[in-house]
This record gives C-alpha cells, sequence and structure tokens, in this order.
C-alpha cells in the first residue's frame, strides 16, 4: 500500500505480513495454504471424519481426533492470516484490480474449507464427545467447542446437500454481498451545498451527517437518499436473494427459522434475547425524552433523521488524530499498563487505516492478523466520535491481543461477546472525557455517548424488526424496493416515535447497512445491543471494585470461546436471563439523559 504523507492520516501497514499481493512471499504462502486445504482433506479420508455409525472410543480413534483437531486448528490460523491479508486492500479500494483478483481466488477456497468445517461438525455429532473429553487433554481444552458442534451437527443436510451448499454460496450469498460492497463503497454522490456540487464517497457523505451546519446536514441527507434511490434495485436484488438463501438453508437444516440459528450462533437462548429486548422496549420513553431534550439544545421544534449525528455543546475542539491517540494510550493507561502498551503499539506500528477515501468502504471494524496483532479499519473524522470509535476497535483489538494464547477453535468468540472488550474501552475513554475537558465541552461529550448508545438500543431493534420482517415475507417471494423502504419505515417508527419527524426517516437503511447482505450471519444487530449493555453492566463493576475486576477481566477476554454467555456472565453474579440485569445497565443510561436534559434545560 501507498506511504501517506506525515500529515496525512495513516494507512495501515500490510508490508509486515507480506510485500505486496504481487510479491513472491505471497504467492508462496496462498500456494501453501492451498495445498494445506488438500492434506487436511486427505487427512481427514485418512482418519474417516465424517458422518458415520458411532464406533468405540479406543486409544487410536483417541490419537486420531488429538490428530485431526490440530492440524484443523494450524489450517484455521493460515486463512485467517491470508484472508485479513487480501481484505485489508480490498476494503480500503475496492477498484484494485489485483486485490479483487486475489480476493476471488480466495472465495474459491472457500468451498473446500466449508467442506472441510462439515465433515468435521458431521464427524463430531458422531462422536462420543464426552468420553474423549475425558480421555483427552487436546479434548478438553476444546470440551466447550465439541459440544456446541455436536448440537450443530443435528442440524446439518445430507453430506452431498452441504457439499452442494458450500459450492453454491460462492456464486450466489457471497456473490450478491460482493455486489453490495462494490457497489456502496464506488458511489459517488453529487452534494450540493452554498450553490456548489461536489462529487464525494458515499462515506465522505455520511461523515457529514455530523457537521455543525444543518444546512450541510440536510443537503448530504437528501443526496445519500437519492443516490440509494438510483442504486436500489441491484442492491434489492442482492438483498433478496441472500435472505431467500438463508431461509432456505435455515429450513433444509432443522432451524425453525433463521433468528433461531442466529442465537444459537450467538451462544445465548431465546429467554436471554427476550429479556433483553423487553427491557429495550421499556427504555424507549427515555431515549426519545433525549431525542425532544436534544432538539431543544439544537433549536428545532422535533428532531429530524438528518440530526441525529448533530454535535451538540459549545466545544470548538476538533480532537485531531494525534490527540486522539496521545488521549486513548494515557486512558487506557489509567486501567493497566497492558492495554495502553497495546494502544500505543498499534499507533506505533501503522496497525490503523484512518482516511476516508474513495473506493474506501463506510465504517469501521477491527480484525485479526496474526498472533496477537490485529488491524483497525476506520474513517477518522476530527471530533469526539473519531475518537470514541477508535477505542471501540481498539477494544476489540485488546480482546484479540487476550485470545492470542487461544488456538483458533477456542477463539471462536460470539458476536454477543465479541462487544465485550470494544465498549469497555470506549466508556474508560468516554468517562476520561468528561472528566478532563472544561465544562462548556461536557455536554458535547455526554450526547455523544448518548447518541451512540441510542442508536444500539432504538436503531438496532429498528433493525432487528426490519430484518424479522424481510425473512418472514421472505418465504413468500420477492420484496420490491418500495415493499422495503415501507418496511424500514414501519420500524423506524415503532422505535423512534415521537422523538424524530417522522417525514425524515431513512427509508434505505436496508440498503447503506452491510450487515444485511451476509448470507453467513444473519441478524447482525441485536449482538451489538447485547455487547453494548453487557459491556456497560461489566464497567459498572469494575468501578465498584477495580482490583477485583482486573484481575480477573482480562482472563475473562480470554474465555469468551470457551463457554456461552450465560456461564460467562455469571463468573460476576450476572443473571442475563433476568430482565433485571438488562434494566439495570440501561439506568446507567437514564442517568445521563437525566443529566443531559439538567444541562440543556426547559
Amino acid at each position: 500500500m501507498s506511504t501517506p504523507s506525515p500529515t496525512a492520516l495513516p494507512h495501515w501497514d500490510m508490508s509486515v505480513v507480506f510485500p505486496s499481493l504481487e510479491s513472491p512471499e505471497f504467492a508462496a504462502a496462498f500456494t501453501a495454504y492451498v495445498a494445506h486445504i488438500g492434506d487436511l482433506s486427505a487427512l481427514f479420508d485418512k482418519r474417516q471424519v465424517d458422518r458415520h455409525d458411532p464406533a468405540p472410543l479406543d486409544d487410536a480413534a483417541v490419537a486420531a481426533a488429538d490428530e485431526v483437531i490440530g492440524r484443523f486448528n494450524a489450517l484455521l490460523d493460515e486463512a485467517r492470516t491470508i484472508g485479513a491479508y487480501i481484505s485489508a486492500f480490498v476494503s480500503t479500494n475496492s477498484r484494485d484490480h489485483v486485490a479483487q483478483a486475489r480476493m476471488s481466488e480466495l472465495r474459491q477456497q472457500s468451498v473446500p474449507m466449508a467442506r472441510l468445517s462439515t465433515r468435521f461438525t458431521a464427524w463430531v455429532g458422531s462422536l462420543d464427545v464426552d468420553g474423549l473429553i475425558a480421555r483427552s487433554d487436546v479434548a478438553r481444552a476444546h470440551a466447550y467447542l465439541l459440544q456446541r458442534t455436536k448440537e450443530e451437527a443435528a442440524h446439518l443436510m445430507s453430506p452431498a446437500e452441504e457439499d452442494l451448499a458450500a459450492e453454491l454460496n460462492v456464486v450466489a450469498g457471497a456473490a450478491w454481498g460482493k455486489l453490495h460492497g462494490d457497489v456502496t463503497s464506488q458511489l459517488l454522490v453529487p452534494v450540493e451545498h452554498d450553490g456548489a456540487t461536489r462529487e464525494l464517497p458515499m462515506s465522505a457523505v455520511r461523515n457529514l451527517a455530523s457537521d455543525p451546519d444543518r444546512g450541510v446536514r440536510q443537503s448530504a441527507y437528501r443526496a445519500e437518499l437519492a443516490a440509494w434511490e438510483r442504486t436500489a434495485v441491484p442492491l434489492a436484488a442482492a438483498l433478496n436473494s441472500i435472505k431467500g438463501q438463508v431461509n432456505t438453508t435455515a429450513r433444509r437444516r432443522g432451524w425453525a427459522s433463521p433468528l433461531d440459528e442466529a442465537i444459537f450462533d450467538a451462544s445465548l437462548d431465546g429467554a436471554t434475547l427476550d429479556a433483553m429486548m423487553s427491557a429495550a422496549r421499556e427504555s424507549f420513553g427515555d431515549f426519545r425524552r433525549y431525542l425532544r431534550t436534544k432538539a431543544r439544545a439544537l433549536g428545532v421544534p422535533t428532531l429530524t433523521w438528518y440530526d441525529l449525528f448533530a454535535p451538540v455543546g459549545a466545544s470548538t475542539r476538533a480532537w485531531t488524530y494525534a490527540e486522539a491517540a496521545d488521549f486513548i494510550v494515557a486512558q487506557f493507561g489509567t486501567y493497566s499498563a497492558r492495554m495502553s502498551d497495546f494502544a500505543a503499539r498499534a499507533f506505533r506500528e501503522r496497525w490503523i487505516d484512518a482516511e476516508p477515501r474513495s473506493g474506501k468502504r463506510d465504517g469501521a471494524f477491527c480484525m485479526s492478523l496474526r498472533a496477537e496483532e490485529s488491524r483497525v479499519f476506520a474513517n477518522f473524522k476530527p471530533s469526539y466520535d473519531g475518537m470514541s470509535t477508535l477505542a471501540h476497535e481498539l477494544g476489540h483489538g485488546y480482546h484479540n491481543l487476550n485470545l492470542a494464547g487461544r488456538t483458533m477453535l477456542q477463539r471462536q468468540t460470539p458476536m454477543t461477546l465479541a462487544e465485550t472488550a470494544s465498549i469497555f474501552c470506549e466508556t474508560i475513554v468516554r468517562h476520561a472525557a468528561l472528566e478532563h475537558v472544561a465544562p462548556d465541552e461536557r455536554m458535547g461529550i455526554l450526547e455523544a455517548a448518548l447518541q451512540g448508545t441510542c442508536q444500539v438500543v432504538m436503531d438496532i431493534t429498528s433493525r432487528f424488526l426490519f430484518e424479522r420482517e424481510v425473512f418472514d415475507r421472505r418465504r413468500d417471494r420477492e420484496l420490491s424496493v418500495d415493499e422495503l423502504n415501507d418496511a424500514m419505515l414501519r420500524a423506524q417508527r415503532e422505535t423512534y416515535g415521537d422523538g424524530l419527524d417522522t417525514a425524515t426517516l431513512h427509508p434505505y437503511m436496508w440498503a447503506m447497512k452491510p450487515h444485511y447482505y451476509s448470507a453467513g450471519r444473519s441478524f447482525y444487530n441485536f449482538p451489538y445491543m447485547f455487547g453494548e449493555l453487557f459491556g456497560l453492566g461489566l464497567y459498572a463493576r469494575y468501578r465498584s471494585d477495580p482490583a477485583a475486576f482486573t484481575a480477573s477481566y482480562d482472563e475473562l477476554l480470554s474465555s469468551t470461546g470457551l463457554a456461552d454467555a450465560a456461564t460467562l456472565a455469571a463468573r460476576f453474579g450476572i443473571d442475563i436471563r433476568s430482565p433485571d440485569f438488562w434494566r439495570a445497565s440501561l439506568a446507567t443510561v437514564r442517568g445521563d439523559i437525566d443529566r443531559f436534559e439538567a444541562l440543556v434545560g426547559h
């Protein structure tokens, strides 16, 4: 990747892995990876890793299981690094034809990898798992994974059907997802302001939602909706195809619905989801009160969609990237030197790609690269929100650091627990900012935090309601663009209520959010709410007893692939199946809303 100038926002450094996508080193590693897929397939054949009748668990069977688990872990480790390396180029420049070609080649290898995964699952389903755990140290270290896999095996189709599904996904769900990523990242949007028109990438247009000038925000909002309208037909085709595919495979695998499958994937149960969503609905009145208070702070009668991310408060502080980096490193140090050193290394060694630019996708994420290394993707804007996003994504990286000693099968953390460290780190920075800034800046930081939590509770509820409706209706037929828009607007009205001007909602949120465009992960929404509220609950425990919390928290992060969410939560005396826990987390948010309302006045 090109090296930015010293004054530019940084691009991440991937040269420490391979010199380039066209280098002999990368070619050798990719060739070796493909060969190792074949080697593992041959081992699976030799060890009869597939669905079979129960067989005696003798010493040879135990030794075979140890070998299979070890070799599968090693291949998954290779896949992680190769996949992250290629993704680093595609996600930052979808016009990079070399990267797109390598990604296409990688997707072809996803078919034999999916076959291996399916064979492994079917094989575990045929084993005496409890007996194996009792006799093997390797199996005992992977006990939770093996027990979950045995349950998952009950939902497999026949080997031939699973094989066909893996092949078809490359030219079906994955291809539709790629279309969405390519179209949205390359979308140039004409934005009018002060009599002039500029063409901006969609990521830059969405950043204008937080511009202090209401005219700029309104113009960007209108331009964004117009751009989504122009591209809605292919995106609707992509969404319909993906949801149709997931409906079909979920039914054929014996799941009652894609939601039931998603709950299992999240290491939750229906009682936990119902408890959390029930508490969230109870809190809507408080969040609508926050939105009405923000409208007063902005001097408008009712908040519109393009006011949601408007800055509030007297602060004019820009929070440059360098300032954000220094602040994050310093405040992470108030928790532990280990967390601070991790963040300092990420900034120093250019693990972060921060510059918004044409061809780069919108949003932010963190991906594990190798060992303790991660890479953080961001579209940084010089604001508190930009800094908060960096802290959040670095929290994911800190989680990866704590998982570094685990095998790849042990690292399989569900989305619900994947947000644990990110919310915790984001909260550390927020509380520190509120203490360190001038009084007239506190309102802005407090509002920014409420803005984020409102998105995680109210907006994510709207996305959940929308996705559930689409899955239900897609069983019968495809939905038109207008029907998708209507479904999204219904979900937004049900959640935001009188907190927003219903004439200025966002009917195309289904087109914008990449989370909808994955055949491998449905309902990519409620886990964020779980992570936010669970993280807030853990932070409250930390504040009440820092020493005891710090002594066990890193181990908790290291164990997120070793037990279900309820078991891990119980270590901290938390019952996530009770609405009371979720109400307590939301009560802390209500307190912030009360403080914000007092600052704004009536």
